[in-house]
């Protein structure tokens, strides 16, 4: 449970930090709030030669609300998301998902960037982020770029950030008073982490569903929309019947994880169940 040895370095600007993933390429690792990167470290998973702590770089930090936009520091921690009054207001099911993190430890040191980056198949904010359809913001050598978050998660921890670039922030679209969203999970007791993990934001007209967006994690190797499940939905009476029936498509199309902590069989239908209990509760 000891990491092998490494070169530390701790830059203060985001220019500093670029500049280092430069000098030292696949030797480098980027560590945020360390709660994915040091447990790996300790059991020699991985094994960087270099470090690059950004936890010191202050313009990485910080929610704020500008033109409609929620904007996020990709070193916000959890709790920063949970207790924030701008995103209890604003974007609430923000809030909510970062009260379902971990413990208290990981969410007071834990960033949503350095989650997001990390693509845990279970993480709990991927959903989240898909059903907002989030912008995710990058920095590299050869500038700034903006990815959508169906974008950025590509695979069983693998996304679209480049070995030279740092995830900087998150920008979400601040919703009108008839859309909510609601997160809710199945977690696996010894971790924290989803069994299956279900975000729900859900846009009405009077009883009817105008739209509604559902991300998933947990269930297959990376977070999904359930584009089926969306599609059943949209334009229908929010009924309980309705819900169930478009529930019935949460894991349509999807190769569901098995391991010793739930079959294929059993996670498909946690999909299900809990993709109908979160538009139910969105929806009401």
């Amino acid at each position: 449970m000891i990491p092998g040895s490494f070169e530390y370095f701790a830059p203060t600007s985001l220019a500093e930090a670029l500049l280092l993933l430069q000098e030292h390429g696949d030797d480098a690792k980027v560590l945020a709030g360390g709660h994915s990167l040091i447990p790996t470290m300790k059991l020699r998973l991985a094994e960087p030669a270099v470090i690059i702590d950004i936890g010191r770089i202050g313009d990485l930090k910080g929610i704020s609300e500008s033109d409609g936009t929620l904007i996020i520091g990709a070193l916000t921690t959890h709790h920063e998301l949970e207790s924030s009054d701008l995103v209890q207001q604003k974007v609430s099911v923000l809030a909510q998902t970062a009260s379902e993190i971990g413990d208290v430890q990981v969410r007071n040191k834990g960033t949503i960037g350095g989650s997001l980056a990390h693509a845990d198949p279970a993480a709990d904010w991927p959903a989240t982020i898909l059903a907002l359809d989030a912008d995710i913001q990058i920095a590299g050598p050869s500038g700034a770029r903006s990815v959508k978050a169906a974008d950025f998660s590509q695979g069983l921890y693998e996304t679209d950030l480049g070995d030279d670039e740092i995830l900087t922030a998150i920008h979400v679209s601040i919703p009108d008073a008839n859309t909510q969203g609601t997160y809710l999970k199945l977690h696996q007791v010894a971790s924290g982490f989803a069994l299956t993990g279900v975000a729900a934001v859900v846009t009405k007209s009077g009883d009817t569903c105008q739209r509604v967006a559902v991300g998933i994690t947990g269930v297959g190797d990376v977070a999904y929309r359930a584009t089926g499940v969306e599609s059943e939905l949209t334009g229908k009476a929010l009924t309980a019947e309705n819900i169930a029936a478009a529930a019935e498509k949460a894991a349509d199309g999807i190769d569901a994880l098995e391991d010793i902590h739930a079959s294929q069989a059993y996670r498909e239908n946690l999909a299900r169940v809990y993709t109908r209990r979160a538009i139910e509760a969105a929806a009401s």
